[in-house]
């Protein structure tokens, strides 16, 4: 719970609030409101997981906005695909299959050519999955996309991030880091050459949503959450809503062939809380592990074991070396760092 907010201070002293907190302070309910999910029989799950439950359907909304989810002048084909593939992501994370989605579109400008390309590359992914356009609003504004996407699970069954238990095994869907690398790489942090560009760039503005992977899962894992804004930030938000520990080796997080021949310091950095992936991080409990292994493996994916859950200590997450040695706090503080819209 965030601490009381002295209404007299200035708008910077107040400028701490990040989007949880303030999700949580001004946008969450408390239970004895007369909006309150749990007064409302139709909602299963509101507020603070990947998606809302609403009977059998499982509910997100996801915006874009220029400058601040994708850089100005964006390939727009490359835009429409990666609108829609956040919002997929996050019903992956519920196992939910994709159904239909809304589209609000603000456009500075009307050009026919860039409509064209970003349609194109929204109903690609749309038709791969199946999940029709139904509606949406158009405005004149700055460059956001806002989609709403709805797809279809037994709310029973649906993965929540509340439902990690001690002594799963923490699992991560292919590998990491490569959005973070092309991103470094745009904001001249560091350099890549035009081969390694060209194999990270599309996992930055195309990623994959792990839908057929999130649907498999249901039965087998017990909580489960989409790498949007940092694998060990998002991870986080599972131990919370779960009240447990976990101890991470983070040295065995995934990485592609490109970003494993980088530093040891780079690849954690990208790894750890680069944020922009979309894969899938879930808890599963030991008797598991050769089904997830053989079904990601069929799938494709180089899914792997990056650490376990266990009960609740005073710290939230231990990282932990090659060596199975704790890093110092200055590392652990650096690396549990993740992505926020408000800073």
């Amino acid at each position: 719970m965030m601490p009381h907010q002295d209404p007299k201070q200035s708008a910077s002293q107040r400028s701490f609030l990040g989007e949880f907190d303030l999700i949580e302070q001004f946008f969450k309910q408390s239970p004895n409101s007369l909006l309150a999910t749990s007064k409302n029989p139709w909602v299963k799950l509101g507020i603070g997981d990947d998606c809302a439950l609403l009977g059998n359907w499982a509910i997100s909304t996801d915006m874009l906005v220029e400058g601040r989810h994708f850089l100005p002048n964006a390939n727009p084909e490359w835009l429409g695909h990666k609108s829609l593939a956040v919002n997929l992501s996050d019903l992956a994370a519920m196992g939910a299959k994709p159904v239909a989605f809304t589209l609000a579109l603000a456009l500075p400008e009307v050009r026919e050519e860039w409509l064209e390309k970003f349609s194109k590359g929204l109903f690609a992914l749309a038709v791969q999955y199946q999940c029709s356009l139904i509606g949406g609003d158009t405005t004149a504004g700055p460059l956001t996309v806002s989609i709403t996407v709805f797809g279809e699970i037994d709310s029973a069954l649906a993965l929540r991030r509340s439902g990690a238990k001690a002594g799963d095994d923490i699992w991560v869907s292919h590998c990491l880091g490569d959005a973070r690398l092309a991103l470094g790489y745009y904001r001249n942090e560091w350099s890549l050459s035009e081969t390694e560009l060209a194999n990270v760039a599309p996992r930055m503005h195309a990623p994959t949503p792990r839908v057929e992977l999130g649907m498999a899962l249901i039965g087998h894992a017990h909580a489960a959450i989409d790498i949007s804004d940092g694998l060990l930030g998002d991870l986080a938000h599972i131990l919370r809503a779960s009240d447990v520990s976990a101890d991470i080796k983070i040295d065995q997080v995934p990485a592609s062939s490109v970003l494993a021949n980088k530093s040891v310091e780079l690849r954690r950095l990208c790894t750890l809380n680069g944020g922009d992936d979309y894969e899938l991080c879930f808890t599963a409990p030991i008797t598991e592990r050769d089904w997830v292994e053989k079904t990601t493996q069929t799938m494709g994916l180089s899914t792997k074991r990056i650490g376990k859950i266990k009960m609740r200590e005073d710290s939230l997450m231990t990282l932990l070396d090659q060596d199975g040695d704790t890093l110092p706090k200055e590392l652990q503080d650096q690396y549990l760092k993740s992505f926020d819209h408000f800073k």
